[in-house]
């Protein structure tokens, strides 16, 4: 296999962090919505851990993004 094709698929599999990321921030406010509608008065002290999630959940795809680009244009 050459190096710039296995560059390029080295980046595409990179690139499926971002795609999971997405997926977690979904499964993340959509438990959120169920635990909220179930127990409304418990909400507003998990919102707090919601954004937190949220957060790390973002910055791991942003980094996914990151090595995706890295191994694509280096």
């Amino acid at each position: 296999m050459e190096p710039e094709a296995a560059k390029l698929i080295g980046a595409g599999l990179a690139a499926i962090g971002t795609g999971a990321a997405a997926i977690g921030v979904g499964n993340l406010f959509g438990q959120f919505l169920n635990g909220a509608l179930r127990n409304p008065s418990a909400a507003d002290g998990q919102f707090g851990r919601l954004i937190f999630g949220f957060a790390v959940t973002e910055a791991l795809g942003i980094f996914a993004l990151l090595i995706a680009f890295l191994l694509l244009f280096t």
